[in-house]
Order: C-alpha cells, then structure tokens, then sequence
C-alpha cells in the first residue's frame, strides 16, 4: 500500500481541479447539444422539435396547479437546479476560495464589472432607439463558464492555473451580476401573498442552517415549495435555487474549514450535482433554446440593432471592459495581475468571456417573453455568432501566446 503523498495544498486544490475538468468536459458537451438543436430546427424534423418544446405539461394538487410549455418548464424548472449549483459555487468560493480575500477578489472583480457595463453600453447604443429592445440589455452582460473552459481545455497542460482561476473568479462575479440584474428587472407583477409565503420559508431555511441540520431532505422539503411561492410571486423561480444554496451549511462542524476529507453538506451536494448539471440540465437547456432557423434569412437579419448588438457588446464590449478595468485596478495597485500571467494570456481570456451562451440565452427568454416581442430568434442568432468569433479568436489568441510563453 502506497503512503499518501498529498499535501495539505493539494487537498484543497484538488476541488478546484475536478471543477475545472468537469466544466470543460461538460463545455464540450454544451457544444454537441447546441450543434444538434441547430441542426434539428434547420431540417424536416423543425416542426416537430418546436411542437415538443410547445407540449403542455401540467403538475395539479386538487384546485392549485402549475401548467407551462416543455420549454418553460425547462427554464424555469430545470435551470433552477443550475442556479442551485451556481449559489453553493458562488458561496464556497467567497467563503473559503478564490474569493475570500479582497486581495484575490479585486481584479476578477473590476474585470467582472467592466465586463458587464461595456457591454451593455454597446447593445444601448445600437437600441436606444427601441424601446421593445431595449428589455435585452443585459443579454451581453453573461459569460458561460462551461463553454469558456471547454475551449481552454482544448489548449492543455500549457494554460496556467492561475489563469483558469481568474476566468473562473471572473465567471462567478458575472453569475452573481447576471442574478443581481434578473432580481431586479426582469421580474413580473409582485404577489404579496407569495412574497409573504416565500419569506415564511427562508426563515425555516435560516432556522435549518442556524441548528446546524446536515441532512439534505430537511432543506429540500422547503426548497421545493420555495421554487413554487417564488414562481407564483412574480419573482423569476429560478432565484430560488439561489436563495436555497445561502443556507445550504459550508462548514461541518460549524466552525471548522470544510475540506475533502471532511466534506460539508454543500461540499457533498456540489460534487454529488455538478455531474447532472454539466452533463444533463445545461445540455437540455442548450437543445431547447438554441434552436435558430437559420434558413431563409437574409443580411439585413443579422445587421438588425438586436443581433448586432448583442454580437458587437459579447465581442467588443467584452474584451474592452474586461481589460479596461483589469488595467485600472492593476494600476491604482488595488490588484496583481495573477502569477505567471501576461497581458497577452489575459487579453486571450478577455475574448474567451465574450461567450455568453447559456446565461445570455437564458436573460434572452426573459427579455422577449411577453407575445408580439418579435425579436425571438434574432437575438439568439446574436449571442450565438458573437459567442462564436469570441471562442475562436480567443482560442487561437491564447494558442499563440502560450506557445510564446513556453518558449
């Protein structure tokens, strides 16, 4: 029997390496997914891929029940799961991670920032005109971490760590924006009665987290009714994930660091979920809304203000910003750029966060969902071709400036 060799660092890394690889191996799968929906809604096999989206579906206990389109039970349903996971992530990392200290947090938030206001910006001026497109502002505000590690794993060992860390720091500062912003503009009329049921509920979540329960089901019998007060209040469901993964318990004992030897309960949950949504919820999601009829349209479609800017503010609005304020914060001394990493290599992973995707997709449903919008379709051909240039100029960026760096 080998002695274990590890050192304390390696343990705690090592949550940081699986997540890295799940999230590019599950990148890659998004990618597959997003192929056959495009596939699938440009062939004879259209009318019925939309017909399956268009199924109604109905869950009813006695005179209460929830009925949605397959499609709307997929976004608001099963993109709760991913908000889940995105909560728990988000709190491991500001708590014991990358995040915990305003030294680490500070460049991957300038840059965070700078990447969500530029491109903005871009997409305003382009719409300001509009006031039906204006609602989609915030669709180039997104960067799809999934999709983004999946084209750096593509370039192997030569990346460093330190830079995955910092596209990964940057991603979660962008999560945390993107559910900041559809809190607070995109939600429909408020229902005070379901406000007042889904604040009963979070206090039971706080009393759970505050007596130290560690048993899973007890959280889940309050996050599944919290799911539906807040789909009922207005408040777009998918929050509660979030607002679920607050109270989820990061440390085991209560007081001692959580660790992969003595794994938390959000510990557990995270790994034991990450599977299901990199290789599972995030590649339904992709099938269902990626699907762009693309036969039939014409230039003037993908030069209408929508797609132009929302393909101009992920591609340009993403590296300025980022960059931008990445160099700000480095020159006001509030940050370091991370170690062993250039200008160049951060410019590379600038590009890499002008693909939006699955977050950008998913702002993009709530923006365009009342009926007569008429942009469905356009804008999803935006983040689609600005996602695109974005990954491929930032992967042959990165490819030749690695190799500079190497030699």
């Amino acid at each position: 029997m080998q002695p274990n060799s590890s050192s304390p660092v390696d343990k705690v890394l090592k949550p940081f390496q699986d997540f890295l690889r799940l999230e590019a191996a599950g990148g890659l799968i998004l990618m597959a997914a997003t192929v056959l929906a495009l596939v699938v809604a440009n062939s004879p096999l259209a009318p019925g891929y939309k017909s399956f989206l268009d199924l109604q579906l109905e869950i009813r206990i006695g005179a209460f029940g929830i009925a949605k389109p397959l499609l709307l039970w997929i976004n608001d349903g099963l993109m709760a799961v991913f908000f889940f996971l995105v909560g728990m992530e988000l709190k491991r990392e500001v708590v014991e991670g990358h995040l915990s200290s305003p030294r680490q947090a500070s460049l991957p938030a300038f840059a965070a920032l700078g990447g969500m206001l530029a491109p903005a910006a871009i997409y305003v001026a382009f719409n300001r005109g509009d006031p039906g497109a204006m609602g989609g502002w915030a669709i180039p505000t997104a960067t799809d971490i999934a999709f983004a590690l999946g084209i750096l794993s593509l370039l192997g060992k030569r990346v460093p760590t330190a830079l995955k860390a910092f596209l990964l720091s940057v991603a979660i500062f962008d999560d945390l924006g993107a559910i900041i912003v559809i809190a607070i503009f995109y939600t429909a009329k408020l229902s005070l009665l379901s406000l007042a049921v889904a604040a009963v509920l979070i206090l039971g979540l706080a009393i759970l987290n505050r007596l130290g329960v560690t048993r899973p089901a007890a959280y889940f019998l309050l996050g599944v009714p919290l799911w539906v007060a807040v789909l009922k209040s207005g408040v777009h469901a998918t929050l509660a994930g979030v607002i679920l993964a607050m109270f989820i318990p990061l440390r085991p004992s209560g007081k001692a660091p959580s660790t992969p030897a003595s794994p938390s309960l959000l510990r557990h949950l995270e790994h034991a979920l990450h599977p299901w949504v990199a290789f599972g919820v995030l590649p339904v999601f992709a099938f269902a809304n990626a699907g762009v009829p693309v036969i039939g349209l014409a230039l003037a479609d993908v030069l209408h203000p929508v797609p132009l800017g929302i393909m101009t503010g992920l591609f340009f609005g993403k590296q300025v910003g980022i960059l931008l304020m990445s160099w700000l914060a480095v020159r006001l001394g509030i940050a370091s750029p991370p170690a062993g990493v250039g200008w160049r290599q951060l410019y590379g992973t600038s590009l890499l966060c002008g693909i939006g995707f699955t977050m950008s997709l998913f702002i993009a449903s709530l923006a365009f969902a009342a009926p007569g919008g008429g942009f469905m379709g356009l804008e999803r051909l935006g983040i689609l071709i600005g996602s695109l240039i974005s990954g491929l100029l930032g992967y042959f960026v990165l490819r030749f400036s690695l190799r500079e760096r190497a030699g």
